[in-house]
């Protein structure tokens, strides 16, 4: 890759492949297995996660993991949730307190939204969707940079990618700016990068 104009075409396109294979794998996944994914968390991201206040979570989008499915367990354990609010079109984004019997409200790119006027909070985890992700623990996002900047301003909140296992790259182009995962969770493996 020589320049940045490069590096963003090959984001571009490997977007594309990731995203047709994600929609391939939900299409040929077993209904079963689709409603019980994600629904646990493993032992391990427990303990990782045991002395966190706040946990945020996200909306799942089109055929995205379903993060939400995890707010059972969390709650279970005392967390407080959160969710985020798409703030503008530059990239702006805070997070929000949650409960799974809250209303939603629509938002910027087709998002949903917690009470657009509740008070943002700073979350102790992060638990991001992804494109792809590789396991240098580099996060290929959709490319708004919402999550980029919001791990930017939270730069000691865990950041856990949540994905299905089908979304793993060999490598993931990271740029200077991109802060790595912490780890990732599929619907058959937990991944823990190697500063943990």
């Amino acid at each position: 890759m020589t320049d940045d104009g490069d590096d963003d075409l090959d984001k571009a396109a490997l977007r594309r492949i990731a995203r047709q294979r994600r929609r391939n794998f939900i299409a040929s996944l077993d209904a079963l297995a689709h409603r019980l994914a994600f629904k646990a968390l493993p032992s391990p991201l427990a303990r990782r996660i045991a002395d966190a206040g706040t946990v945020a979570l996200y909306m799942p989008m089109d055929d995205e993991a379903p993060a939400t499915r995890l707010a059972a367990p969390l709650a279970a354990m005392g967390k407080a949730l959160a969710l985020p609010r798409v703030l503008d079109r530059l990239g702006g984004m805070d997070f929000v307190i949650w409960r799974p019997e809250d209303q939603l409200f629509p938002g910027l790119h087709g998002t949903s939204h917690p009470e657009p006027a509740g008070p943002p909070v700073a979350p102790d985890v992060i638990i991001a969707p992804l494109v792809g992700f590789d396991r240098a623990m580099n996060r290929l996002g959709q490319g708004g940079g919402y999550y980029d900047r919001a791990f930017a301003r939270h730069p000691d909140a865990l950041r856990i990618g949540l994905a299905w296992s089908v979304q793993e790259m060999d490598v993931v182009p990271a740029d200077p700016w991109d802060l790595p995962l912490h780890a990732v969770l599929t619907e058959v493996e937990y991944i823990e990068g190697a500063d943990l």
